[in-house]
């Protein structure tokens, strides 16, 4: 039995010390994995392993992420609506209520190294990007980053978002285009009830959809189980969906969307979700991967 995962282990040793320990951990088993490997590692591994060796472990295990500095985070607040917010592209982004500064900087801060263009999250890279006019459905909005970077692009914009705390943000931060922006507080998964919608049901047939961007904290499989018409019918579509959630997501998500007749490619490099108690070797998934069908 692994000590570090018995509730013995959980109680008797602190949070903070906990992390630690699962880190320098995991960053042994990693280095230790690959070196024994007798086939020569990738370039992609090479740069992984050499960042794990030099600073240890991180979600984005590559050197660019340490250009991005938390403390240079300017954080306001919004009298009207009593919310902060961060200044995104010239526009406002703002963030749950019961947030701190210090909370809000460190969520900020992640997102940037998220989708900055070297990272194995960024959703859009060179001729895979949301066009004029398009209708970008972002599904697992949360603060609405990635919608409120296209939001002069977009013809239209659908955000789905079940967790309740964002939508007062979400409704916010997209005040300005309200014309344009719908909030869906619900899961979008592969049943419709009171608590989620699938897209086949939400969306109607014929009804004009360009860009599907999925991240539901794993449950990626069952919302493409409930939009099968759309993955059949729908064309032009271009579909970003994560796959870092589960070992086998990429794997699964990628055969689903062929065979629906898109072409995919995933992410570059790779991601490192140590707070996945069943990671386990070769320790690292990609990010998401990209699809497309004309």
């Amino acid at each position: 039995m692994n000590f570090l995962n018995t509730a013995v282990y959980r109680i008797i040793v602190p949070k903070f010390f906990r992390k630690k320990i699962v880190a320098r951990v995991l960053r042994s088993n990693i280095l230790a994995y690959y070196s024994s490997l007798k086939e020569p590692l990738t370039e992609e591994i090479s740069k992984v392993c050499d960042y794990v060796k030099n600073c240890g472990i991180a979600m984005i295990p590559y050197y660019f992420q340490d250009e991005y500095i938390e403390d240079t985070i300017e954080v306001h607040y919004d009298t009207e609506t009593g919310l902060r917010y961060v200044v995104y592209k010239g526009k406002r982004l703002y963030f749950k209520r019961r947030w701190s500064k210090k909370r809000i900087r460190l969520s900020f801060n992640e997102l940037r190294r998220e989708q900055d263009n070297r990272s194995p999250h960024c959703y859009e890279t060179d001729g895979f990007v949301v066009e004029k006019s398009d209708v970008l459905v972002d599904i697992g909005a949360a603060e609405g980053i990635f919608a409120l970077s296209n939001i002069e692009q977009a013809g239209r914009i659908v955000l789905f978002e079940s967790g309740k705390e964002w939508i007062e943000p979400l409704k916010a931060t997209f005040a300005p285009w309200k014309e344009k922006v719908t909030i869906v507080n619900k899961f979008a998964g592969n049943v419709t009830n009171g608590k989620c919608v699938t897209l086949d049901d939400y969306f109607l047939p014929g009804e004009k959809l360009s860009f599907l961007k999925i991240d539901v904290e794993g449950a990626e499989s069952l919302l493409l189980s409930g939009c099968r018409r759309i993955l059949s019918e729908v064309r032009p579509l271009k579909v970003a969906i994560c796959t870092y959630h589960k070992d086998e997501d990429e794997r699964e998500l990628n055969e689903t969307l062929k065979q629906n007749g898109f072409e995919t490619s995933p992410s570059d490099g790779f991601l490192i979700i140590y707070t996945d108690r069943k990671l386990k070797a070769p320790y690292l998934r990609r990010g998401l991967i990209r699809a497309i069908k004309n």
